[in-house]
């Protein structure tokens, strides 16, 4: 066959180009929609990694029965308003509301100048005093060997007796003026450690180891020990609380005093805390009623000490029999498992790959688990950690 022959048969490039390229771009179209799915998919459910625990049947869920409730407030048995001794003006205060402060530490100072004053008057008549003691000393050894001379004198019949007498007279009289003068060093030094003593009453300490609640005074204000007409004068500088003195106090009805006894278990509850139950004990039954509200006063001392426990919370008491009462099944989660949505108590729990939101009833909270009453089966598997907020209904991936 001749080349132009062979010529004419050849397909033109661009012939070729224009039959290939629309297929192209339908491919190229096509794998641009499936990236596109792949990424809103993603977006719209990414996977979430989470850690999951096993809930755990608990075994003798039982309690004791409640044989009386009442309810009271936490009090604290040592609690102190802080005054100053002295009256005088507040200089500064170094405390606030909610600080800890130890037995000693300076809570004020007050304004010692007029105290400084009298100190300074009050060594400087003690100087004084022991300057009048050193110069009766020196007479008093004068006259000494003086006496000692004329006793030699009438001995050898030189001096008469009455120079002699006199002598004696004077080594007495300074004798006496030299105990009275040390009597005058010792009411000196008295009169100055009274006023080293007010020095010191400037500087306002506390008592004992405590959190100050209550800042009463302010820097430029007066303080006395004793309350002042006018209201000008205050009379506490902070309020002070011995954490570890807390107690809860409850009125029962002297219908029902006779189911409480010293040392008898109890469960308290806070207002603020209604899922948290508290150990405790009673410590004393007051020997003494109300006549106007019909009640006996019962002190209770706390099983656990707590940053959560503050003074005047109220709390409700359940006192325990020695019966056991009947419970049903408990479970206990991790109590990084608890979670709080809508003032209601939930966990998320994994089924297959998803997770579902489930609302739980709370009996006990304890230091690292939480008991459950309701809620959860042994064995179901709750989130405990997970690496971005969780949904009811959302895919994740279980970190091992």
């Amino acid at each position: 066959m001749k080349r132009e022959e062979l010529e004419a048969l050849r397909i033109p490039a661009e012939a070729r180009a224009a039959r290939v390229r629309p297929w192209g771009w339908v491919a190229v179209a096509v794998l641009g929609a499936v990236a596109l799915v792949v990424a809103v998919g993603l977006l719209r459910n990414p996977r979430i990694w989470v850690s999951i625990a096993e809930a755990q049947a608990v075994t003798g869920a039982g309690r004791r029965s409640v044989v009386l409730d009442a309810s009271g407030y936490v009090t604290p048995r040592r609690r102190a308003t802080v005054a100053a001794k002295v009256t005088a003006r507040v200089m500064e205060i170094r405390v606030d509301e909610g600080m800890l402060v130890r037995a000693g530490d300076v809570l004020a100072v007050l304004d010692a100048s007029d105290a400084q004053k009298r100190l300074a008057t009050a060594e400087a008549q003690v100087r004084v005093s022991q300057a009048a003691v050193r110069v009766l000393e020196a007479d008093l050894a004068d006259a000494e060997r003086e006496l000692e001379r004329q006793e030699k004198l009438w001995a050898a019949g030189v001096t008469s007796q009455q120079a002699v007498d006199q002598a004696r007279t004077r080594v007495e009289s300074l004798r006496a003026q030299l105990r009275q003068a040390e009597a005058a060093v010792r009411l000196a030094q008295a009169q100055a450690d009274q006023a080293r003593q007010d020095v010191e009453n400037c500087i306002v300490r506390a008592p004992f180891s405590g959190v100050v609640v209550s800042k009463d005074a302010q820097p430029g204000e007066m303080v006395s020990p004793i309350s002042a007409g006018g209201g000008y004068t205050r009379t506490g500088i902070a309020t002070l609380v011995d954490m570890d003195s807390l107690e809860i106090e409850v009125d029962v009805n002297e219908s029902y005093i006779s189911k409480v006894r010293p040392g008898q278990t109890v469960e308290a509850t806070l207002d603020a805390y209604p899922d948290w139950k508290i150990p405790g004990t009673v410590r004393t039954v007051i020997p003494t009623a109300d006549r106007q509200k019909a009640t006996v006063k019962v002190r209770i001392a706390l099983g656990i000490r707590d940053a959560r426990v503050l003074p005047d919370m109220g709390v409700k008491v359940a006192f325990l029999g020695e019966g056991v009462a009947e419970s049903g099944p408990r479970v206990s989660i991790p109590a990084q498992a608890l979670r709080e949505e809508g003032g209601q108590a939930i966990v998320y729990v994994l089924r297959e790959d998803r997770l579902e939101r489930r609302a739980v009833r709370v009996t006990e909270k304890q230091a690292d688990r939480v008991l459950l009453e309701s809620g959860l089966l042994p064995g179901d598997p709750v989130v405990v950690e997970a690496g971005g907020p969780l949904k009811d209904g959302i895919r994740v991936r279980v970190r091992r």
